[in-house]
């Protein structure tokens, strides 16, 4: 439906702009009425959830550090190194390089964070362990101020990580799987009782141990690609965290989470989630949708920058961070802002040392394959059939994957045979 205003050519100017200031409250009051929850819509994404905070292990949703914090833990689809291990467990099997990462987190105000990570892969096969410890100081004071114990409250959480990468080719990426294995034991010191004595073995009661497990997948492939490169720029990974039964009768911090990452320029990277944390034991406590989105762009061979946004209830976070290779050592260093960030006692900042331990050869194998495969072209080029099916088998045998040699050497077979019934039908003549 259209409205047209028509003003006659004897109504003068006053009258017209009063008619045209009635049609735009009138429209902007039928706009109102269509869109009411537009205001809502903007203060639901950062008014606080009524039902967070009713799981355990949260040390499990503190990101150790590294790339993966200074993208807004936007890194499901990404993937890229060791910081891969606490959100999506399919990562290991696409590592290009065996990393050892160290991780340090100074959190909010006395709370620390330590993690390593180790991260390997055989082919297709690709293996990682982690361990993360969160720490932090507990004094307990009477009424007249006097301390009456003191030690740290501190949860542990050991990783074994497996995943596979199937499917793999030269224009099919293939899809990887992978699965993570997780302990993890909390530690509460003992308290006191009313009349300041310590009670023996109060914190003891209230350890646990809990054991879950993580379940991801992650493909790549090209869409919209603006450069030319054999690498996929498009990838899509899914994974569902922190699997398990309850302990004490709570339950742990289940999240499911789909990612998106896109390389539309070769130096620059976006990448988005959306994460449904998911409340096994009850799912109408559950909390609701969050969301982050990251950037990375690299400068050099050596330095990068990123940035991210992750929008969870009522604290927003910022977080950028830059990062420094000087071979075998790469430092990430990452500073993140929120609601609980200080600035008095500087905290939030995360730093990471990632070391490269190699390829275990895949490049050197990478650039024999590809000699081989040029080599067997230039033998079908001068039409020496034989020798052009003998490179391209040994490429084969190198990396079975590369499908430009499989489909060479099959159409070149063919020629051979061919070539050779020809031969066979000449001598019968």
């Amino acid at each position: 439906m259209s409205f047209i205003l028509y003003i006659p050519g004897r109504m003068n100017r006053r009258q017209g702009l009063l008619a045209l200031f009635l049609l735009i409250f009138t429209l902007g009051a039928g706009a109102q009425q269509a869109f009411p929850s537009a205001y809502d819509f903007i203060y639901g994404l950062f008014e606080p959830d009524p039902n967070e905070g009713l799981t355990v292990f949260l040390s499990t949703l503190i990101p150790m550090g590294g790339a993966a914090e200074s993208m807004g833990m936007a890194y499901t689809a990404v993937a890229q190194d060791a910081s891969f291990l606490e959100l999506n467990p399919a990562g290991s099997a696409l590592l290009e390089r065996t990393q050892i990462a160290l991780f340090h987190n100074n959190w909010i105000q006395d709370t620390r964070i330590e993690s390593a990570i180790y991260a390997v892969r055989f082919g297709t096969l690709g293996l990682a362990a982690g361990g993360k410890w969160l720490y932090l100081p507990f004094t307990e004071r009477d009424d007249y101020g006097y301390r009456v114990t003191s030690g740290y409250y501190s949860e542990a959480l050991a990783i074994g990580n497996v995943s596979l990468h199937l499917f793999p080719g030269y224009y099919f990426y293939g899809v990887s799987v992978g699965a993570n294995i997780k302990l993890a034991y909390r530690s509460m010191p003992d308290y006191g009782d009313d009349l300041g004595g310590v009670i023996k073995g109060s914190g003891a009661s209230q350890s646990a141990l809990a054991i879950m497990t993580d379940i991801g997948l992650l493909t790549r492939f090209n869409l919209f690609k603006l450069y030319s490169s054999r690498s996929k720029n498009f990838s899509i990974g899914m994974a569902v965290k922190n699997i398990g039964p309850t302990v004490m009768d709570e339950p742990l911090p289940t999240v499911a989470t789909l990612g998106l990452a896109y390389n539309f320029f070769r130096p620059i990277l976006l990448s988005a989630d959306i994460s449904k944390p998911i409340n096994l034991q009850d799912l109408s406590q559950s909390e609701k949708l969050y969301w982050g989105v990251g950037y990375s762009m690299v400068i050099t061979d050596f330095w990068s920058l990123r940035a991210g946004l992750l929008v969870k209830g009522a604290n927003p976070r910022i977080s950028a961070g830059a990062s420094i290779a000087f071979f075998p050592m790469t430092l990430d260093v990452n500073y993140t802002l929120d609601l609980t960030t200080q600035f008095t006692a500087l905290n939030r900042i995360s730093i990471t040392a990632r070391f490269d331990l190699g390829d275990m050869g895949r490049a050197s194998r990478s650039a024999m394959v590809d000699s081989l495969y040029i080599g067997g072209l230039e033998a079908y080029a001068a039409n020496n059939l034989e020798k052009a099916i003998e490179l391209w088998t040994k490429a084969l045998d190198v990396d079975p994957y590369f499908d430009p040699a499989r489909e060479a050497r099959t159409n070149a077979v063919a020629s051979l045979e061919l070539q050779q019934r020809i031969l066979d039908l000449q001598r019968l003549e």
